[in-house]
């Protein structure tokens, strides 16, 4: 009796550090916004406490289909920027989560048009301060918050994590990235940039999944690859972030690159924002023990510690220092509004 007297506490012990650990000092209200026609599904995150008026972060997703909070993942996040007196905004991609439409239909402009929407239907709401609202994006958002600040020249930063700038070069250095990882020889390292090449020259040409199939058969990825997948990388493969990047030189941006990152050659991203956004507008971090993600790397290569980590504590699933950090540029860039 006793040892399940001790097993009873000792799980109801974990479970009320679980609920500890997941509970965040924010205040959640579920929105909706109507964009060409849609309804959007999202979460306005307030400080816990007072009625504002707050800055705003509007949140733009990397690839997937992601939902508003990322699965509670941005919860950390909303609660850092929290602390610095920021609200957060996050809407489901469309088709996710409650909101209408198809993630996969859009093109980047389709999502930064989605994004300014969201800005312009943010400045309306009572409690958010107008002149105080900016964008957080990861990954593909490299692509959307660029064209979004190009357009919108009252944002009063940009915090971009682990962004590309070329959608192809992109594809080749992380292509490259995983056969080193799965140790691939020589000749399948050859192999597989054949298939690449077969596969953007189906793209130049404009070419449907048919064709793409018949072209490439079940090799390499061609099995993950629908036929809603490969419209979309149809409309994407020729994103490129330096027109847009050199539109929007006045904006504050957050630069942050992780270590591990083999979806991206974070070389290549570092070197091009300096080269265009002028050194006072660019504050560049870097994460040499994260991976894309800015899961610190060891935890993300344990399947076990990346569970145990996201469930018993996910605020340290992130690299150290990722959230005080973001929070700090916030309280920085918010001293006074962006003319």
């Amino acid at each position: 009796m006793w040892t399940l007297v001790g097993v009873l506490l000792v799980a109801g012990g974990l479970g009320g550090i679980v609920v500890w650990q997941n509970t965040y000092a924010l205040r959640e209200e579920r929105v909706v916004m109507l964009h060409q026609g849609q309804r959007l599904e999202g979460v306005l995150a307030l400080p816990p406490a007072g009625d504002g008026p707050f800055g705003l972060v509007v949140f733009v997703h990397g690839d997937g289909p992601v939902d508003a909070t990322h699965d509670t993942f941005y919860r950390p996040l909303w609660e850092s920027f929290a602390r610095a007196g920021y609200a957060s905004l996050s809407f489901s991609k469309p088709g996710v989560g409650g909101s209408e439409g198809d993630w996969l239909a859009q093109s980047m402009d389709d999502r930064a048009a989605e994004t300014l929407a969201a800005v312009a239907w943010a400045r309306d709401r009572p409690g958010i301060d107008g002149r105080r609202i900016g964008l957080w994006g990861a990954s593909q958002a490299g692509w959307v918050l660029p064209k979004v600040a190009a357009k919108d020249r009252r944002l009063q930063f940009v915090i971009a994590v682990s962004p590309a700038v070329n959608w192809l070069r992109q594809g080749r250095y992380h292509l490259l990235g995983e056969l080193r990882r799965e140790g691939a020889d020589q000749r399948h390292v050859d192999e597989a940039l054949r298939r690449r090449e077969t596969t953007l020259r189906l793209l130049r040409q404009r070419a449907s999944y048919e064709e793409y199939r018949a072209a490439v058969g079940d090799t390499g990825d061609a099995g993950d690859i629908t036929p809603a997948r490969w419209r979309f990388i149809s409309k994407n493969h020729t994103a490129d972030a330096v027109a847009d990047l050199r539109a929007m030189r006045n904006t504050p941006v957050l630069l942050v690159l992780a270590g591990h990152d083999v979806n991206v050659d974070v070389a290549e991203t570092e070197a091009v924002y300096r080269s265009i956004l002028p050194a006072s507008t660019l504050t560049v971090e870097h994460y040499p023990d994260a991976t894309h993600s800015l899961v610190d790397h060891h935890t993300e290569r344990s399947r076990l510690r990346l569970t145990a980590t996201a469930v018993l504590a996910p605020r340290k699933l992130y690299a150290a220092g990722f959230l005080d950090r973001q929070a700090h540029f916030l309280r920085q860039t918010g001293r006074g509004p962006v003319g």
